[in-house]
C-alpha cells in the first residue's frame, strides 16, 4: 500500500528533501489518492521551516498528539519495554533497520514497515492501532490542524468504521496538555532536560541520523509494497 509510505512521508518531521523531490508525492496523490491531493498541496506550499515548527508544535507539544503509539498504550508501564521489543523484532524479521536510537513505535516508522507488507497485512496492521488513530485526529480536528485529515485516510485504508468525528465527544471532554501552563507542570514533575534549546531538537536530530545516508530519490521511493 503505497498511499501508508505517502502519510509517513508527510508525518515524519519536515525535510527539505520532501519539496525537492515534491512532484513525484503529488503525481502519486493525483494518480491514486486525489482527497489528499489538497494537503498535499498545502503542506508543500508552506515553506520548510514553518512546516518544522508546525510540526514541534503540534507533535511535541503535549502527550495527546504524540505520534509514538505506545504512549495512548502503556504510557510509561513495564509493558511498554516488550512491545518495543516486540515490535522491534517485526520489524528486523522485515528486513527494516533501526538507527540504534529510534523508537519503533514511532508511528511513520510505523507506517513505512506497514508499507512493505501485503495489503491484507498491512490493513490488519492499521485496523490494530485504528483507535489509536481515530483519537489522535480527533484531538488534532479539535485543534483546527489539517493533519487530522491524514488519519482520517489511514482509517479508510484500514477499512475501518472509526473516523476523527468518533471521538469528538470524549476529545471535547479532555483537559488540554499542550498549553503552556499544563508543558510547564508536566516538565516540573517529570524534571525533563531537553537537548540544546529547543523541545524539538530530539527529533530533528533523530530524523536527520535516519536518513543523512540516503539520497533524496530512495528516500522519497514510493514504490515499495506495490500496492494502493
Amino acid at each position: 500500500m503505497r498511499v501508508l509510505k505517502a502519510i509517513a512521508l508527510l508525518l515524519e518531521y519536515p525535510d527539505a528533501a520532501l519539496w525537492e523531490n515534491s512532484e513525484e508525492l503529488l503525481t502519486l496523490f493525483r494518480a491514486e489518492h486525489p482527497e489528499l491531493l489538497p494537503f498535499a498541496e498545502r503542506y508543500l506550499a508552506t515553506p520548510p521551516l514553518d512546516k518544522q515548527a508546525e510540526w514541534c508544535a503540534t507533535f511535541e507539544r503535549g502527550r495527546a498528539t504524540s505520534l509514538l503509539l505506545f504512549e495512548h498504550v502503556h504510557a510509561e508501564s513495564r509493558d511498554r519495554g516488550q512491545a518495543m521489543v516486540d515490535l522491534l523484532a517485526q520489524y528486523e524479521q522485515a528486513g527494516l533497520e533501526l538507527d540504534c536510537r529510534e523508537l519503533p513505535d514511532h508511528l511513520p516508522l510505523y507506517l513505512e514497515y506497514l508499507s512493505q507488507q501485503e495489503e491484507k497485512s498491512a490493513r490488519e496492521g492499521l485496523n490494530d492501532i485504528a483507535p489509536i488513530l481515530a483519537l489522535l485526529g480527533g484531538r488534532l480536528k479539535e485543534r483546527d490542524s489539517d493533519f487530522s485529515e491524514l488519519f482520517d485516510a489511514l482509517l479508510k485504508a484500514a477499512n475501518s468504521p472509526l473516523r476523527s468525528d468518533s471521538v469528538a465527544s470524549q476529545v471535547a471532554e479532555e483537559t488540554p496538555d499542550h498549553t503552556r501552563e499544563a508543558m510547564d507542570a508536566i516538565w516540573e514533575e517529570e524534571q525533563v532536560k531537553f537537548i540544546g534549546n529547543s523541545a524539538c531538537d530530539f527529533a530533528t536530530q533523530q530524523h536527520q541520523r535516519r536518513f543523512s545516508q540516503q539520497t533524496a530519490p530512495q528516500y522519497l521511493d514510493l514504490s515499495v509494497g506495490g500496492g494502493n
